[in-house]
Parts: C-alpha cells; structure tokens; sequence
C-alpha cells in the first residue's frame, strides 16, 4: 500500500452562508465519507484548514493570505492508504467538496 494524499479545494470567492442545518448535513456527509475510508482501514490522518494564514514568497513578499491571487481555495486533506492511483480516485469518489462545486486533487507521495 501507498500514501496519497487528497487535497480538497473549492471556489473561494463565492459567498456562501449555510444555514444551521445545511452545516449539520454537511458535517454528517464529511463523516460518513471519512468514515467509510476508515472502516476500509485505509485513513491515515485528515484535516480541515483554517481559512487565516499567510504565503512566504521568494522575494521576501508575505502576503496575509493564502494564494489571494487566486480564487480557488484549499481547504483541508486527507492521506490515505491505496494500493494505486486508480483506487485513491475511487477513495476520492463521493467526497462532500464534489457536492458543492470543488475538487479533489489526488497525489501519491513520492518515494525516494
């Protein structure tokens, strides 16, 4: 087995206020994926970002936040055991970000 590496992304610069209850449901999607990896014994650890941070650049440049340039936001990953890229995609498959218009981004770790 592998580690891969999903990386959950998502159009930042839409507003989107969810109410009390569509949090509720989203929580209960996130867990159940989650869950579902984990009972495969294939999770090796997840987490969700903070939407605060900075970027270092080669300059010297700090800017206040993540990847302003652009409107796509990471927010959060998750590693988890496959044996190829073809399973990790179908590990990938039913993620809650797909739901809402993201993506899932999905990388082996390399091996040296």
């Amino acid at each position: 087995m592998n580690d891969f590496i999903l990386i959950f992304r998502f159009d930042g610069s839409q507003k989107f206020e969810p109410t009390p209850e569509q949090i509720q449901e989203s929580i209960k999607r996130w867990q159940s994926w989650i869950g579902g990896i984990a009972s495969q014994c294939k999770l090796v650890s997840t987490n969700q970002l903070d939407f605060k941070g900075k970027v270092l650049y080669a300059n010297g440049e700090i800017a206040d936040k993540p990847y302003t340039e652009i409107k796509e936001i990471v927010g959060g990953y998750l590693i988890a055991k496959a044996e190829n890229l073809d399973e990790a995609i179908k590990l990938a498959n039913g993620c809650p970000v797909l739901f809402f218009g993201g993506n899932v981004e999905v990388r082996e770790f390399q091996k040296y």
